[in-house]
């Protein structure tokens, strides 16, 4: 999964060049590692300009994980569309999906998971961790619609083996091996 790069050459605002510069340094080493003044030599901007477009970090972590939702649920959705289309199984569509995003040089596990586990070092911990269950929930829709899996169970099953494949493919254990490990359930799982 490709996001837009902060150092990319066309004209994006300020503003996006703020978020786009919080994601990759959010997202790659954590909110709690990544500093306000980090940010903005990151972004090349002043600290008046990173304040009058985020008045605080609470502000950016918070639209940095809106962000991240709706590309990384743009994403989800259009790739696993494209598996089903082409006529896999909704398990196979579901690890083929999973296997693209674990091998991407991008890729650091959740967002979501990431973030849950560092909101209660943030002021805003109740608001982050509604963004990330808001985040899986739109998921499992998407899973359930697309698969056509309306047992609500089910999906919510699907739901936490894929977490546990995302956290083993966090930790650096073969993406093949997780991948491997995650289809028997996901195939009892689907009836397929």
């Amino acid at each position: 999964m490709k996001t837009e790069s902060a150092g990319n050459d066309t004209k994006i605002s300020v503003r996006d060049k703020i978020l786009l510069t919080a994601h990759d340094l959010f997202y790659s080493t954590g909110f709690r590692a990544t500093g306000v003044d980090t940010l903005i030599k990151a972004s090349k901007v002043t600290k008046v300009t990173f304040y009058r477009h985020f008045p605080s970090k609470s502000l950016l972590i918070l639209a940095y994980l809106q962000y991240r939702h709706e590309i990384w649920i743009g994403w989800f959705e259009s790739t696993l569309r494209r598996h089903l289309e082409e006529g896999e199984i909704p398990s196979d569509a579901l690890s083929a999906t999973l296997y693209e995003w674990f091998v991407s040089p991008e890729f650091h596990g959740c967002a979501f998971i990431n973030a849950s586990a560092e909101a209660k070092s943030e002021d805003i911990e109740s608001e982050i961790k509604e963004i990330c269950r808001n985040h899986k929930c739109e998921t499992k829709k998407i899973i359930a619609s697309l698969t056509k899996i309306a047992d609500e169970r089910v999906v919510s099953e699907i739901m936490l083996l894929i977490d546990g494949a995302i956290i083993h493919a966090q930790m650096g254990i073969d993406t093949s091996t997780v991948i491997t490990s995650l289809a028997p359930g996901l195939e009892r799982l689907t009836g397929k």
